[in-house]
């Protein structure tokens, strides 16, 4: 099963001094399917991981992604209609770009299942399926 990554947890996974550095490194380990990116967080992550470690911790994302460790899930021009109306509907949690793609790509890949550390959001939303996300490492 595909598994949804928010940029907290790979800002984490890249920063071997970071607290739930562990926690991240063997969740990553015991996923058996495609380890999806959305889009608009891998600019996300970018952004963190060259302000908080610099330019090489950086890169070495970018090398991940060249490499493929993850797939990156574009947004259509039509998701960004769905995007609209997602942070209207939640417009209190004040979600924004990257949260949005987050729950689009969840439904693109199938899945409920999201690594977040963003209890706050992901708890308070709904998969476009219904239901409710499992958060992971929290839920595991």
């Amino acid at each position: 099963m595909s598994v949804i990554i928010d940029a907290a947890p790979l800002v984490a996974f890249g920063d071997a001094s970071d607290p739930y550095f562990e926690t991240i490194a063997g969740l990553l380990r015991t996923i058996d399917g495609p380890l999806v990116v959305p889009a608009p967080v891998t600019a996300e992550v970018d952004y963190l991981l060259g302000r908080r470690l610099g330019d090489g911790a950086r890169r070495s994302f970018i090398a991940d992604l060249a490499a493929g460790r993850f797939a990156v899930a574009c947004l259509e021009q039509e998701d960004y209609a769905k995007v609209s109306e997602l942070d209207a509907r939640y417009a209190d949690l004040r979600l924004g770009l990257a949260d949005c793609s987050v729950i689009l790509a969840a439904n693109r890949y199938k899945t409920d299942q999201i690594i977040t550390f963003d209890e706050r959001h992901f708890r308070a939303v709904a998969p476009l399926t219904g239901g409710a996300f499992t958060l992971l490492p929290a839920d595991g």
